[in-house]
């Protein structure tokens, strides 16, 4: 809300410069926002898929739980008003590459109910897979 008011003033007091410079920090805010809420979505979205290969079965608690993270991850990229997108598939590559090591933390403690560490889950699974997988479903949908 303090950004508002800085650019309000700002523009009342025809200090466009300082005006843009809060726009951009604003809008920088906005991408921070949707990136957070997009790796968080993505993180749910990549333990169950985690746990799909791992353990080689599904559930339907973890089809409901991928489907809402897909809905959720699209609604968050989605331009209402423009059309299109806010982040390409490769800028959603880098989220998901990122949000990996911590969906894989917290697979552990689920996955066969959680009788591996970390790094022996890891072993079990494909990371290019499971992450070109959340890929596809994400803008297959």
């Amino acid at each position: 809300m303090e950004e508002l008011f800085e650019l309000r003033t700002a523009i009342e007091q025809h200090r466009y410069n300082d005006a843009l410079i809060v726009l951009g920090e604003m809008e920088e805010m906005s991408k921070e926002d949707k990136i957070h809420k997009i790796r968080s979505h993505s993180i749910i979205l990549l333990i169950h898929l985690i746990k799909q290969q791992a353990e080689q079965r599904t559930t339907r608690s973890w089809d409901c739980s991928i489907a809402n993270a897909i809905d959720e991850i699209q609604y968050v990229n989605k331009r209402r008003k423009s059309g299109g997108h806010y982040f390409t598939q490769d800028e959603l590559n880098e989220v998901i590459a990122q949000a990996y090591p911590a969906a894989l933390r917290k697979a552990a403690l689920e996955a066969f109910e959680g009788q591996y560490t970390t790094k022996q889950l890891d072993e079990k699974v494909n990371r290019v897979i499971i992450q070109e997988s959340a890929l596809k479903k994400i803008f297959s949908i």
